[in-house]
């Protein structure tokens, strides 16, 4: 029996435990960097199969399946641990038991095919050259990004792979199907706070305050003209703001207002230059009509490109 075939069936075999596991980590979610139980969830089964988990960056998972000829080549295969704080509304029986958090971007879809991916390698070792670094992640969720704190810690160290393989659930394509592409493909990821200050009171005075809430509208929707009259046409690139907290009352006008957003990019020397041109202009805006904002950026991961090569092969 080919390498290939021996993993077909080695899949089919493996599969009722993959969907029991990860159910359990959905039935469990864990936000990032605290992904304590889900860690050790990983690290007892990786043992049970006779691997030897070590623990990278507080919650991070690394393990080794070693074939014949163990230092001839090394290539990783990772997958993403943590979940969103959001609430889940489904009914089946294994929906998350932590209120407010939830897998809803499919890492434990992930964490759990990882685990089916190491029973299938280790029960094959003999079979394949090389070695296979099994990379559990934390943290991917939050910026700067669990990935960037293992790689700290040596996590691509000891030994060092040719190259690193990732994958993500894609709801939009037919069951059975696997998407790559070479080159760019995801964006870089940077969070964007504001903090507009201005002068509270009553609604019914607006001549005795600075309305932030104004000052705001305006700022998101002038934002927009960064990606419409600077960004490329030719480059991909989008900024949005999905949180507006202005915690006033029907007739009260708060003193600040706060909005959050992400700006996404393509490029890296216009995804700085269009950092540079949001604080400018929110800052300005917000000055001219009388008030202040405070632009905090975090920056996330820079955009994926993907080695054409290996998604080739």
């Amino acid at each position: 029996m080919s390498l290939l075939e021996s993993v077909k069936k080695q899949s089919l075999a493996q599969a009722h435990e993959v969907i029991q596991w990860r159910r359990h980590f959905h039935a469990n979610p864990e936000l990032s960097y605290q992904e304590f139980n889900t860690s050790k969830f990983v690290s007892d089964a990786l043992l049970k199969m006779g691997l030897n988990p070590q623990v990278v960056t507080d919650t991070g998972i690394v393990a080794l399946v070693e074939g014949k000829n163990a230092s001839k080549k090394v290539i990783a295969l990772r997958a993403d641990m943590d979940a969103l704080p959001i609430t889940e509304i489904n009914t089946f029986d294994f929906k998350s038991k932590n209120n407010g958090v939830m897998h809803a971007c499919g890492h434990d879809a992930h964490t759990a095919s990882l685990l089916g991916t190491a029973r299938i390698l280790s029960s094959l070792k003999d079979q394949f050259e090389g070695t296979v670094k099994l990379i559990f992640q934390p943290g991917e969720e939050k910026n700067p990004g669990g990935a960037s704190y293992m790689i700290r810690d040596g996590v691509l160290q000891n030994p060092a792979p040719a190259a690193i393989v990732g994958q993500h659930v894609m709801p939009l394509l037919p069951v059975g199907k696997v998407g790559f592409r070479e080159g760019m493909y995801m964006a870089s990821s940077d969070e964007i706070y504001l903090r507009i200050i201005g002068k509270g009171g009553h609604a019914a005075a607006p001549d005795l305050i600075v309305d932030p809430v104004v000052i705001a509208a305006h700022i998101i929707i002038a934002l927009q003209q960064i990606i419409s009259r600077n960004a490329s046409p030719r480059q991909p690139t989008v900024l949005s703001f999905g949180k507006v907290i202005a915690d006033g009352a029907t007739n009260i006008i708060p003193n600040e207002v706060n909005v959050s957003g992400t700006f996404r990019a393509m490029n890296e020397q216009w995804r700085q230059d269009g950092l540079q041109k949001i604080k400018k202009m929110a800052e300005s805006l917000a000055e001219g009509m009388g008030g202040k904002c405070e632009v905090t950026i975090s920056h996330g991961y820079p955009y994926l490109e993907n080695n054409p090569q290996l998604t080739k092969n």
